[in-house]
């Protein structure tokens, strides 16, 4: 056969035909049958370890000693009767030429893989102690955390075994690989902590670590054995699922630079996906029975089992917290006054529950609220993300700056992961989770960017020589987002949709209502009674509204039984609420201990919230709301005041009138229906007092004067 392999440089090491070497190792014997019986290929070494039992080329498997024995003639027949075209390995122990061996046996298509490795005494005694796999499992099976699970997996393996070294490694997101715990001698160097690139096991030998869920290397120094094939020209073995498989150049250059004589992989797989590896390492050649090995890759099974467990209980609590997190949200965003601003009370669970730092409210391109994240940042991300193309039904994330235009990454700063919940197209409303860069230093085992040299056997890659602790700090990347953070994402985004659009028919129905009422007149009948009740308390609040405006246009007037009032404090309590919901919002009081006039407390209430929360959802966002409080003569005075382009001409003329033609003025809430000021105005003249606008450049400032 020819076994010549193509040259390999850095640009082609993934390319590596490694399952089809065309050698073995040399502890053992390869046979392979074709689908007419007959001997297709042998190891060269067959007639040494065999001697006279070994079987020639052409040989039909009728003839051979496999066929004469029963035992063997047993194994011969489980492989070839399995339906599927790839049977599992199976093995017992033989005894050949006065030597024993380990016969594993595997069918891979039409052909039938007989391997022999030769037992030596060191690996016979290893053999018979193999009971020791029950207790690994019981041991194992008591743990909960994935750390303890590798914990112990490392230890029991290394009990089995008896490698030097047995490290338990969890691949990440781009393959690169933490040694999170080893169990090893001590007089070894430790490699716990360590991290090694994803370039350390190429993309076919991933594949291969899959196939194969276990993988040793007796003696990296020995000289590998060629396959004879009985047709040179016949399609190369291939060794996919063999035990005695040859072993890439590269890898034994990267072993032996290691310091490494002989090594065995147990694949930890979990759902279909690499997750993670227990390597073994021995300073000398060591050949575990093949029995010990299934005992290893058996509890390989049980471990990637549990782990998959914990995985999956840790991201369940996580989604029952969300779902709490989630109701608690939505029936804000529902039932608030306020609108998509009332969300920012929730803002800390939101953050919490997606293990965020910062989060971002906006709505009509304005930002609402933004905690954490300066308010400016928050600015120059809507419009990178309206531009955007939405990952899934309005979902867009990233987990690093790459892309965004330079303006915008200056201004982000340390903010690096953007998971972003478009969640209204008619408002352009958003919420938006933020991460900050994870900044840490990695201890590679090796510097895992150097260049690497030409090796001695050609012109192709010479694995690293050096795995002392190389550190590099990696900026510009945060945790990725995760498959549950996505999970908790998509039914945040549902809902706030689903509620936004009720919040926007609530406000379709209560304006045609206001329509109705107005035609009509308060004492005149109006067309199809509004049932608020299925839209809870803000329905309400909007029917209430309407009513107010109504009775006020037609005249009835609002009635106002009044008794004393502390203004000052009354003035305390909206701000803190409104503090509350926009917990970024800068506020200065400058108030007095107490200051009692005779008023109605609820509709006093009212006008202040109009005034502060109008303050704090159309100033700018980074200055501070000043409210002011004092007495004039026989007057009391509150000034609201924020930084803020004077109104324009237009917009002042219908200012305290939305029914007037073009009347755009500041409303109670940002969907609302524009009454805030309209009201507000009417409990002031119902108090014997005035609500009115001046523009002190740069503060806009509303004006409320009560009689004293």
């Amino acid at each position: 056969m020819n076994t010549q392999a193509a040259p390999l440089g850095l640009s082609n090491c993934d390319q590596e035909p490694i399952h089809i070497p065309g050698r073995i190792q040399s502890h053992g014997v390869l046979l392979a049958f074709g689908a007419d019986g007959r001997l297709s290929h042998r190891s060269a070494n067959a007639d040494d370890l065999l001697g006279a039992a070994a079987p020639v080329l052409g040989q039909p498997l009728g003839e051979t000693c496999f066929a004469a024995d029963a035992a063997m003639h047993g194994l011969v027949q489980d492989c070839l009767s399995a339906e599927a075209d790839e049977s599992q390995p199976v093995a017992i122990q033989v005894t050949l030429a006065d030597r024993h061996f380990e016969l594993i046996g595997h069918r891979r298509g039409r052909q039938l893989l007989l391997e022999l490795e030769l037992l030596g005494e060191e690996a016979a005694l290893l053999a018979d102690d193999a009971f020791k796999g029950h207790k690994a499992l019981v041991r194992l099976k008591r743990q909960r955390s994935v750390d303890d699970l590798l914990a112990v997996a490392a230890q029991e393996v290394r009990a089995l075994t008896g490698f030097d070294r047995v490290m338990a490694y969890r691949f990440r997101h781009d393959d690169s690989g933490d040694v999170v715990t080893e169990a090893r001698d001590a007089a070894l160097e430790p490699f716990a902590g360590r991290r090694y690139p994803a370039s350390d096991i190429p993309a076919q030998a991933r594949r291969l670590y899959l196939l194969n869920t276990l993988r040793t290397i007796v003696a990296v120094g020995s000289q590998a054995v060629p396959i004879e094939a009985e047709d040179e020209g016949a399609v190369p073995l291939d060794l996919s699922h063999s035990v005695l498989r040859a072993v890439s150049p590269v890898h034994i250059e990267y072993l032996t630079n290691m310091g490494v004589a002989a090594s065995m992989s147990i694949s930890i797989v979990v759902q279909g996906r690499l997750w993670g590896m227990l390597a073994c390492h021995h300073r000398r050649p060591r050949h575990v029975p093949y029995r010990v090995r299934s005992a290893c890759d058996v509890l390989a099974h049980v471990l990637a089992a549990d782990v998959q467990t914990a995985l999956a209980r840790a991201s369940a609590e996580r989604l029952a917290a969300a779902a709490g997190v989630r109701a608690r949200a939505i029936e804000t965003l529902l039932h608030a006054e306020d609108g998509v601003q009332a969300l920012a009370r929730e803002a800390e669970a939101l953050t919490s529950m997606f293990e965020a730092h910062g989060l971002v409210l906006a709505e009509r391109g304005h930002v609402l609220a933004a905690t954490g994240v300066a308010p400016e940042a928050a600015r120059e991300l809507l419009p990178f993300l309206t531009a955007q193309t939405p990952l899934h039904s309005g979902l867009w994330l990233g987990d690093s700056q790459d892309g965004m235009p330079p303006a915008l990454r200056e201004a982000l700063g340390p903010w690096c992961g953007v998971l972003a919940l478009r969640f209204s197209d008619a408002t352009d409303g958003w919420l938006v989770l933020l991460r900050k860069e994870q900044v840490e230093t990695i201890a590679w085992g090796g510097q895992p960017d150097k260049a690497y040299s030409h090796g001695p056997l050609g012109p192709r890659l010479t694995p690293r020589g050096s795995f002392d602790v190389w550190k590099d700090t990696v900026r510009g990347r945060c945790v990725p987002w995760s498959e549950t953070d996505l999970e908790i994402a998509r039914p945040l985004l549902s809902e706030l949709a689903r509620a936004a659009a009720a919040r926007s028919v609530d406000l379709d129905r209560a304006r045609s209502h206001l329509l109705a009422l107005l035609s009509a007149g308060v004492d005149g009948g109006v067309p199809g009674p509004l049932d608020p009740r299925p839209a809870g308390s803000r329905m309400q609040r909007l029917v209430a509204q309407v009513l107010d405006a109504a009775r006020v246009r037609g005249g009835a007037g609002l009635d106002l039984p009044l008794a004393p009032v502390d203004l000052a404090q009354l003035v305390h309590a909206v701000v803190d609420e409104v503090q509350a919901v926009q917990p970024a919002q800068r506020f200065i009081r400058e108030l007095p201990r107490s200051l009692v006039l005779d008023g109605h407390a609820a509709r006093l209430r009212q006008v202040l919230a109009c005034l502060v929360g109008n303050a704090a959802r159309h100033g700018t966002v980074d200055e501070a709301v000043v409210v002011q409080l004092r007495r004039e003569g026989e007057a009391v005075v509150l000034d609201v005041s924020n930084v803020a382009p004077e109104i324009a001409a237009p917009v002042l003329a219908a200012l305290f009138d939305p029914f007037q033609p073009g009347a755009a003025g500041l409303g109670a809430g940002g969907d609302g229906l524009r009454l805030g000021l309209y009201i507000a105005r009417q409990i002031a003249r119902a108090h014997g007092g005035e609500l009115e606008y001046a523009y002190a450049e740069p503060y806009v400032v509303f004006t409320l004067r009560l009689p004293a």
